[in-house]
């Protein structure tokens, strides 16, 4: 069983039991995070896909880590014009554990009988 959930304007697929980095989510560590934006959702047999969203899926998980990427360097450089600048960058990130994908069923009313005049 997995789910495709959609966090920070990126894509991701999990699975119960698997860590995953997300752009930074507000929280601390072992707050619990629930996605609600979940695009697809499999159960081995059957697949639901969302337009664009699934209302009755929802991805529960608790924080472990708040930290940074490893540094990414940017440089640019323009041949013959003395023009060279060098930038790093750390993105902030979310390591989330992801402890159920629920499906939230709602079992139908049951039906009352009509008479036919």
């Amino acid at each position: 069983m997995y789910a495709i959930i959609g966090s920070g304007g990126k894509q991701y697929r999990t699975q119960e039991g698997e860590f995953v980095r997300v752009e930074k989510l507000p929280g601390k560590v072992g707050d619990e995070i629930i996605f609600d934006k979940v695009l697809m959702f499999a159960d081995g047999e059957n697949v639901d896909i969302g337009r664009p969203l699934l209302e009755d899926v929802a991805v529960k998980g608790h924080i472990i880590e708040q930290g940074k990427y490893r540094k990414i360097i940017v440089f640019k450089y323009k041949r013959r014009k003395r023009y060279r600048k060098t930038q790093g960058h750390r993105q902030q990130y979310t390591a989330v554990h992801i402890d159920s994908i629920s499906l939230k069923t709602s079992e139908p009313p049951e039906a009352t009988e009509v008479e036919a005049a």
